[in-house]
């Protein structure tokens, strides 16, 4: 019986179970049966009984036998027979056959015996000593036999157990390589070194256990480890505070300091130096572990965002005071000109009023220069043709610069045209050269040079053409603070009352919003250069500022507004007082209307409006570019003229003629001669 435990019986493994054995006894005769089995009884064997040829044949079928005990004398089918069947078999081929019989010794019946496969005889009457003693024989035999078999099969099972473990062990091995590999790979590749150092912070020899250090810094592991390289390499506005942190570092145990360090090659990175301390057993600290991580790219970035994130805040800004500002100036603007008008003759008050018409235009132009920063200025794009542009250009700038100042303009053979608004494009490069001027207190030179060249692009498709223009100057450069914060808005190194600091906002803002890129380059001492890149265009056949340019307005041109009626639509009575002013002293008759659901009751009960002017931006749901389109379906006879100090990204004033506060009043004359002679937008 197998062993219990105290969880219940527990079963023996196969290999530990005894081998029985069983016995297939055939004979006809039941008491023939009855007494071998009587002979044979044994608690570790099993005896069948067939009392029949066929009975045996098809059990032999079913069963293993250890043993046949075989009659030779039984009816329609004697035991030779039997026997023969049973050889044939590849499964019975094997299995010993005593036989038993009543014959007595002769050999012809002993020779057919063992032809038919016999291994042995036992005659009748049986003894039982001899029949038992044979029996046992074979029984061990077999016994052997199976132990050997299940021996062997056990060697071949644990072999194949140690194969399949072997295998797996194999396998792990050579994911665990793998997965090493690919760790290392991954370290190689990150900015990371890790090393060691002793606790004292005044012996700063730091012990690098990989070769990351190299890449990232241009120093060999072996640099490191003498005393000084670190400390003479870290930038001084940083040392104070990350010495100071060094000294307390036993205290708190650990830190994460960020610095400036100096490479090899004299480029300047930003490090993230996270330190540990590894404590001895008494709790002393025994040595430092750090590692150092190459967070340049992450400071340029967050550098980026916060360049961003202002850029953001100046547009909000200007956009939110655009429009009510530019409504005031064209108060002001609308006044003076009405003014004027009335002052004929009197040269010292109309001197007055230019001054202070170009005071607030000065003020228009401000925040132009702030929306332009913040690319929330609509822009008039035309191609732009350099070679009949920069010869004008330079004219302008020799009398800006001055005599002490040279200019050198340089320009590639068969540049493409490039599709920017040319007033503020010509804006940005004085902006740029003054700035240079403003360099060179003592003179120098101003260079210009424009190129084309060819960008790449993947999958051997065409690539896409630039164009470079490159400004730079003999000055006395930047230093890197300052260079830092170029493009940062109302930033100046200028005296106060001296500049703005919007000036290459404006120009930073300008070339991102034309779809372009500014880069700068300078040092203390090596002057400066200022390269912007700019789309060309795909086609020298796009129309230029003269296609379609409209025909300079000739002030003695007047319009005559006698018998002609004009809607005016603006939301603040004192700029609609205004215009309805200056288009009376046009002899027009004048109606107005503070919003757009007020203009289309007007419109639908007066047929004699010969135009409409609106302003884009008024209360309620309606907008200018909405009323607009209205007439433009009900009442397609009606010019329409907007006016805007800003325009919000998702408003397109597309298709309608277009005049931008402040206006002077020669501007609104132009613009309603051309609307009311039908040379409108369409």
């Amino acid at each position: 019986m197998g062993a219990e435990t105290e969880d219940g019986p527990r079963t023996a493994p196969p290999d530990a179970l005894p081998i029985r054995a069983k016995i297939l006894i055939v004979d006809d005769d039941r008491r023939n049966l009855l007494a071998a089995s009587e002979i044979l009884a044994d608690p570790a064997v099993d005896l069948v009984m067939a009392d029949s040829p066929e009975e045996a044949l098809r059990r032999t079928l079913r069963e293993e036998f250890a043993l046949i005990l075989l009659d030779v004398q039984m009816p329609r089918m004697d035991g030779y027979e039997v026997a023969t069947l049973i050889r044939s078999r590849s499964r019975t081929s094997r299995v010993p056959i005593l036989f038993l019989t009543a014959h007595n010794k002769e050999d012809m019946h002993i020779f057919r015996g063992y032809s038919a496969g016999a291994v042995d005889y036992v005659f009748k009457p049986i003894q039982p000593l001899v029949l038992k003693s044979k029996v046992d024989v074979f029984v061990d035999l077999y016994r052997k036999t199976e132990e050997i078999k299940r021996k062997a099969a056990a060697e071949k099972q644990l072999l194949l157990e140690n194969l399949r473990v072997r295998g797996e062990k194999l396998e792990a091995e050579q994911a665990l390589r793998r997965r090493e590999e690919h760790q290392a790979a991954v370290l190689r590749g990150l900015p990371i070194a890790l090393y060691t150092s002793p606790v004292d912070c005044e012996d700063r020899r730091l012990h690098f256990t990989n070769d990351s250090i190299e890449r990232i810094t241009g120093f060999s592991r072996g640099a490191f480890a003498t005393s000084g390289l670190w400390e003479s390499r870290l930038d001084p506005d940083d040392s104070e505070g990350v010495l100071e942190n060094l000294r307390n570092l036993t205290e708190v145990g650990a830190v994460a300091l960020e610095y400036r360090w100096r490479n090899a090659d004299g480029t300047e990175r930003h490090i993230l130096d996270q330190i540990v301390v590894n404590r001895a057993e008494d709790g002393t600290a025994a040595e430092l572990f750090g590692m150092w991580f190459d967070v340049t790219e992450r400071k340029e970035l967050e550098l980026s965002l916060q360049h961003a994130s202002k850029l953001e805040a100046v547009g909000r800004l200007t956009g939110g005071i655009a429009h009510d500002f530019n409504n005031m100036l064209s108060i002001v603007i609308g006044n003076l000109d009405l003014a004027r008008g009335a002052l004929e003759g009197n040269e010292k008050a109309l001197r007055r009023i230019e001054s202070a018409i170009e005071g607030a235009h000065r003020c228009a132009e401000l925040t132009g220069r702030l929306l332009a920063f913040s690319r929330r200025s609509p822009l008039q794009p035309r191609a732009l043709d350099f070679a009949s542009f920069i010869p004008g250009l330079v004219k302008l700038l020799v009398r800006t610069l001055g005599e002490r100042i040279t200019i050198a303009a340089e320009l590639d053979g068969e540049l493409p045209d490039i599709c920017v608004d040319h007033a503020q494009f010509e804006a940005a490069l004085i902006n740029l050269a003054v700035n240079a001027r403003d360099a060179m207190p003592e003179g120098g030179t101003l260079g210009i040079r424009v190129r084309g060249r060819d960008a790449p692009a993947p999958d051997g498709a065409e690539g896409a053409r630039w164009v470079d223009i490159t400004v730079t100057d003999t000055g006395t450069g930047m230093s890197p603070a300052v260079l830092a914060r170029v493009f940062e808005p109302f930033f100046t190194t200028k005296e106060a009352g001296k500049g703005t600091g919007l000036g290459l906002s404006m120009v930073y803002g300008f070339v991102q919003q034309s779809g372009g890129t500014i880069t700068v380059d300078s040092s203390p001492g090596q002057g400066t250069r200022f390269v912007v890149t700019l789309p060309a265009l795909a086609r020298k056949s796009v129309p230029s500022e003269a296609a379609g340019q409209r025909a300079p307005f000739d002030a003695a041109d007047a319009v005559n507004g006698e018998g002609k009626v004009v809607l005016v639509v603006e939301d603040d009575a004192d700029v609609r007082s205004t215009i309805i002013s200056t288009l009376e002293a046009l002899a027009f008759t004048v109606l107005s209307a503070p919003d757009g659901t007020e203009a289309l009751r007007i419109l639908e009960s007066e047929p004699r409006i010969a135009l409409v002017f609106s302003d884009v931006n008024m209360p309620g749901t309606m907008s200018g570019i909405d009323l607009g389109h209205v007439i433009r379906r009900q009442w397609p006879q009606i010019p329409v003229l907007l006016t805007s100090g800003y325009l919000q990204e998702h408003q397109d004033a597309s298709g309608f003629d277009l005049l931008f506060k402040p206006y002077r009043a020669d501007e609104l004359i132009e613009i309603l001669r051309m609307s009311l002679c039908g040379d409108h937008a369409t």
